[in-house]
C-alpha cells in the first residue's frame, strides 16, 4: 500500500505543478493553458484517493485539512473548466482566481502539521 500511496502523491505533486506552471504561463496572455482543468482535476482524484489509503491504514487522517483543500480544488476544478470553455474571453478575475487558490492549497498542503494529507 504504501508504494500505491507514494505515487499517488507523486502524480498528485505533478498534477499542481501542472496547474500553477501553467497559471504561471498564462499570466500576461489572454485564456487559460488547456491542461490545466485536466490537471487539476487529477489532483482532485488522486487526492481522493490518497485519502482513502490513509483512511485504510493505521495512522491518522486531519479531517478538517482535506474538507479544506478539497473545498478548494473542487472550486479551482470548476473555473478552470469554466476558463477553458469561455476561452481567451475568460476574464481575468477568474485566472488569478484559480492561481490563488492553487497556491493556497499548496501552502495548506506543506504548513499544515502532519503528514502529506
Amino acid at each position: 500500500m504504501n508504494f500505491l500511496y507514494v505515487a499517488l502523491l507523486f502524480l498528485h505533486l505533478v498534477s499542481w505543478a501542472i496547474v500553477l506552471g501553467g497559471w504561471i504561463a498564462t499570466i500576461k496572455k489572454p485564456g487559460l493553458y488547456k491542461g490545466i482543468p485536466h490537471a487539476a482535476l487529477t489532483a482532485l482524484v488522486t487526492g481522493v484517493l490518497m485519502v482513502g489509503i490513509a483512511e485504510m491504514g493505521d495512522g491518522t487522517v486531519n479531517h478538517m485539512k482535506i474538507g479544506i483543500k478539497l473545498l478548494i480544488n473542487l472550486v479551482v476544478v470548476v473555473l478552470a473548466f469554466r476558463a477553458k470553455k469561455a476561452g481567451d474571453d475568460a476574464p481575468r478575475a477568474l485566472i488569478t482566481t484559480i492561481g490563488v487558490l492553487t497556491v493556497v492549497n499548496i501552502a495548506l498542503a506543506l504548513f499544515w502539521g502532519g503528514r502529506h494529507l
